[in-house]
């Protein structure tokens, strides 16, 4: 009996080190079981971050349908995991988002990251946190142009990280220029902004005010405004009293919608243009009972809407319609689907050409990216951002459009405008 002890422990600890092996590696070698993780830490709270994930996954479940994605004379399969950062949330700390990205990261070690941070200032934050885990990064929301600055500050550091949306100033040029268009066509020259109190938006209406104000325009005021904020009036009321002839509203937040509606009942005689993200929905003209009639609102990434100069955002609206349902896709949020859904196959596209699943050949790879996607034609500056413009055949697009008895007309810009802009009846 003394001689068989010794063997039963040793077998017991054979058996104990075999289970923990197996069990350790699950997590952390999502390779070995022949799998590309994708991580998707966002709002998902958000309509533009739950659109998001949708098209990462439909994106995800294309490729793997398609035999999946080979390298090294292997067969991988993708897989998405994803967790909600509540950033967009009223009184959540930039900790707790960043909390939840390293739980994300550290707990399923994804081989990228896309989608990423929807505020602007979980994204900055979050690029420390991220660059010590040297994962490719590609964000589709957070637009803050100091994102690119840090990469060209510090390449060697942050040169993981990458964008795929629109940044704030290649929104305020869209702005400027249709802002320019207005006042050029119907002798405004007074405006007044309304803006959420988030580095984006504050940033976006700093931009096209000094614009405004250096091109001739009275600023008749500026209010900003915290998230879940939902009464505008007392704006609305000094921009009817000054004599505002262009009210700009630069907003994200759900509750915004209300501004709409308050502008209607109050009779306020200004055209509005800008950014309210319920507003971009194509069911809004119901939601707000047909009171958007002459909004000029902007879709910050081409995609949402088909439009016949970027072939595949038809196909890609086509698509997200059979596997979530018209009703869903009418309500495409205005920033984030098109370049999430991009970001997965542009970054399969750059895994194919290295050849590799290692971080450094990726990134490499990326940077050489000369794609055609839903949000048009991509190419990654030398700091990693997309470069957007007004020719979808030569750089990504975004657009706006007006809101004309229950459609959604594009306006701008002149490669996929269906019409002019033009004052609303009163």
């Amino acid at each position: 009996m003394k001689k068989r002890i010794p063997v039963l422990v040793a077998l017991f600890l054979s058996l104990s080190l075999l289970v923990s092996l197996a069990g350790c590696g699950q997590p952390a070698q999502s390779t070995a079981q022949n799998k590309i993780v994708l991580g998707v830490p966002t709002a998902l709270g958000t309509v533009e971050g739950k659109d998001s994930l949708n098209s990462v996954n439909m994106a995800v479940d294309e490729i793997n349908a398609a035999g999946g994605v080979e390298v090294g004379g292997k067969k991988y399969q993708l897989s998405v995991v994803s967790i909600d950062t509540r950033e967009a949330e009223a009184g959540i700390p930039v900790n707790d988002a960043l909390t939840a990205v390293d739980k994300l990261i550290s707990q399923n070690k994804p081989n990228a990251i896309v989608v990423g941070a929807f505020r602007s200032e979980v994204l900055l934050a979050s690029m420390d946190l991220v660059a010590k885990y040297k994962i490719p990064y590609i964000t589709s929301i957070g637009m803050a142009p100091d994102y690119e600055k840090k990469i060209g500050e510090n390449y060697d550091k942050y040169k993981y990280f990458f964008r795929m949306g629109l940044n704030s100033t290649y929104l305020v040029d869209y702005l400027n220029k249709t802002t320019g268009y207005i006042g050029k066509n119907f002798n405004f020259n007074k405006v007044y902004f309304m803006y959420q109190d988030v580095a984006w938006a504050k940033g976006t209406a700093a931009g096209v005010a000094a614009w405004a104000k250096s091109n001739g325009w009275t600023i008749v005021g500026q209010d900003s405004y915290p998230t879940g904020a939902s009464d505008f009036s007392s704006s609305l009321a000094k921009a009817k009293a000054g004599g505002a002839q262009l009210i700009v509203p630069i907003f994200d937040m759900p509750q915004a919608g209300v501004l709409v509606k308050q502008a209607k009942s109050m009779q306020v005689p200004a055209l509005l243009e800008g950014f309210i993200s319920p507003v971009s929905a194509g069911n809004a003209w119901t939601t707000f009972n047909g009171e958007i009639d002459g909004f000029v609102n902007f879709v910050y990434e081409a995609g949402p809407i088909p439009l016949k100069n970027i072939p595949k955002s038809a196909a890609y609206n086509d698509a997200y319609a059979k596997k979530y349902g018209e009703d869903a896709r009418v309500k495409l949020a205005g920033h984030g689907p098109g370049p999430a859904y991009d970001s997965v196959y542009v970054l399969v596209d750059a895994i194919k050409r290295a050849n590799s699943l290692d971080s450094g050949n990726i990134v490499s790879a990326l940077e050489k990216t000369d794609y055609d996607g839903v949000i048009g034609h991509i190419k990654f500056s030398k700091n990693h951002q997309v470069i957007y413009g007004e020719n979808a055949k030569e750089t990504a697009s975004g657009l706006a459009f007006q809101w004309r008895a229950g459609k959604r007309v594009v306006v701008f810009p002149a490669d996929a405008a269906e019409s002019q802009i033009q004052l609303p009846q009163q």
